[in-house]
């Protein structure tokens, strides 16, 4: 059998261009004389469509498009993901579907058993489980047809919750009849420790069932979630015999009969590079899809905003990128020059917009209430927020976006001003450790310097009081990274961290600036999700709380 995947990039709830595409490629593979071609899981209205779910408009719609995709496969079959109601008055309303599309109709539905309902992902919410299991018939090949997590049988019971039945084992284990292949639809989203998960689970699937495994994943980014591709066979040794591009449509063809290892290309990119390439691709598709070409950045001098200005050309075009210099009484001389040099290394428009004499005017405002005070941070955040006065004026005034320069390590911590540094349409960096940052600003400048050394090396400051340093009142960064992530990723507790060789005191100092900061987070942007456990859809923590355990 001759098979087509199709990896696309898919925007949620355009019905019109999803169709399209998908309908472009069907004729692609009928003109490669295919016999099957395969599109991701929830194709036809993109994943994840959330509470698009419960309209009704939203769903019919949707099954009116696979019908119409229908309509084109003549002489080719296609394997779409999409959404169909269930009919049983119990249950969920819905099922996550791969439909089988044939002779101008839908041939069969087959639908997702294990449904994940942890971390990013919420599927019971919406959707009824699987309890039907048996292969599909397609040019004269039997082929178990599963959807994403339906061969993640290794996983935590928890994740697989259904009323019905709890399903610990990928469903093919309950098919009784004999399978040729194995097709699987997907829309996994990346993460930097997703890719080796993921091809661990085909080659183990492969090697169990001993037939050649079909991978299709999609490739796109929606809101804070990013999909990378990689769609790939593994033939029934669990070797690889076709692997797809990463962050980037592409489409290939596989025949059953020649499964035999090549010598593929080996993918290169480093997790600065991956973290890169998923940036890029999670900022130009949020741009694209929302319908906005341009960004506004706020431009200190410091590593962070260097290395959001870079990425933000990379991905939209320096015509499209515009930064603000807004010195204060505290800016040292050379935060304004490694802004400008920066600037013009990207060559990108700026303005200067000192903020000193509107500082002076709220700190005069306020004095009667102020007076006899110490300056402390009230004041050190009233230069922060008029600064994101400034930058919102600018975005408002001129169709801009925003770009929010907090990494990882200082929202983890609180160290950023709520409506002052946390402003922003999209927070590019908020899943980006601190440590992090120096690899991507590395990376960036792998071909010359663009980013300005001085900006890369100099200690890192806010600079709201004379002299000051991060390291005044935060850990190193590579120490305090390190806790942070074996808290917030590996969930370890304090005395596991502890025991894991770092300072006691430095431990629950980090912890309980972590807890008591939860409420900034809860008002950030939406964060670009580049791993394992990212804050926003993926970690609900309680806002009001004792976190004294």
């Amino acid at each position: 059998m001759k098979i087509a995947l199709c990896q696309l990039n898919y925007t949620i709830g355009d019905f019109a261009a999803n169709s399209k595409k998908i309908i472009d490629n069907i004729e692609k593979a009928k003109h490669s004389h295919c016999d099957l071609v395969v599109f991701s899981e929830l194709a036809i209205c993109g994943y994840p469509p959330l509470d698009f779910l419960e309209n009704k408009d939203f769903i019919h719609t949707a099954l009116r498009a696979i019908e119409s995709i229908a309509n084109h496969c003549q002489g080719i079959t296609a394997i779409v993901g999409g959404v169909e109601i269930n009919p049983n008055k119990k249950g969920k309303k819905l099922y996550n579907t791969a439909f089988v599309l044939a002779d101008g109709k839908i041939q069969q539905s087959v639908y997702k058993t294990l449904l994940p309902t942890y971390d990013i992902f919420d599927e019971y919410r919406y959707f009824e489980p699987n309890t039907f299991f048996d292969t599909v018939r397609i040019a004269g090949v039997d082929v178990a047809l599963t959807i994403c997590e339906d061969l993640w049988d290794k996983q935590p019971v928890e994740n697989s919750f259904s009323q019905s039945k709890l399903y610990t084992v990928s469903p093919l284990a309950e098919i009784k009849s004999k399978f040729d292949i194995i097709i699987n639809i997907a829309a996994s989203p990346f993460s930097l420790q997703q890719e080796n998960a993921r091809k661990s689970v085909l080659i183990d699937n492969a090697k169990q069932y001993h037939v050649p495994v079909v991978y299709v994943n999609q490739v796109s980014a929606n809101t804070e979630l990013i999909f990378d591709g990689q769609s790939m066979v593994i033939n029934p040794k669990g070797e690889m015999v076709l692997e797809m591009s990463e962050f980037s449509e592409d489409f290939s063809i596989f025949d059953t009969n020649q499964s035999i290892k090549s010598d593929l290309p080996v993918h290169q990119l480093d997790q600065a590079g991956k973290l890169y390439q998923a940036i890029l691709l999670g900022l130009s598709d949020y741009f694209r899809k929302m319908g906005f070409t341009k960004a506004v950045i706020g431009l200190s001098g410091g590593i962070d905003s260097a290395v959001v200005a870079a990425l933000a050309v990379d991905a939209l075009g320096a015509d499209n990128v515009v930064g603000i210099l807004m010195p204060s009484k505290f800016s040292s001389d050379h935060s304004i020059s490694d802004a400008e040099q920066l600037a013009a290394n990207l060559g990108i428009k700026t303005h200067l917009l000192p903020i000193a004499d509107s500082v002076e005017a709220v700190e005069n405002t306020l004095e009667p209430v102020f007076r006899g005070t110490a300056f402390g941070i009230a004041e050190e955040n009233i230069q922060a927020r008029i600064r994101g006065v400034f930058l919102m004026a600018y975005a408002n005034k001129f169709g801009h976006i925003l770009l929010n320069t907090s990494n990882k390590s200082e929202a983890a911590v609180g160290y950023s001003t709520l409506y002052g540094d946390m402003n922003g349409g999209l927070s590019i960096l908020g899943d980006v450790y601190k440590t992090q940052v120096y690899l991507l600003a590395e990376y960036i400048n792998r071909n010359g310097e663009r980013i300005p050394i001085n900006s890369i090396t100099k200690a890192p400051s806010a600079e709201l009081r004379p002299g000051q340093k991060d390291a005044d009142s935060l850990p190193d960064y590579d120490t305090l990274d390190a806790i942070l992530k074996l808290y917030i990723e590996k969930k370890y507790s304090r005395d596991e961290i502890i025991a894991a060789g770092y300072e006691a005191e430095t431990v629950q100092k980090t912890v309980l600036m972590v807890n008591r900061n939860e409420y900034k987070r809860f008002q950030s942007p939406p964060i670009l999700r580049l791993s394992p456990k990212a804050f926003g859809l993926g970690r609900r923590m309680p806002l009001v709380a004792q976190y004294d355990f």
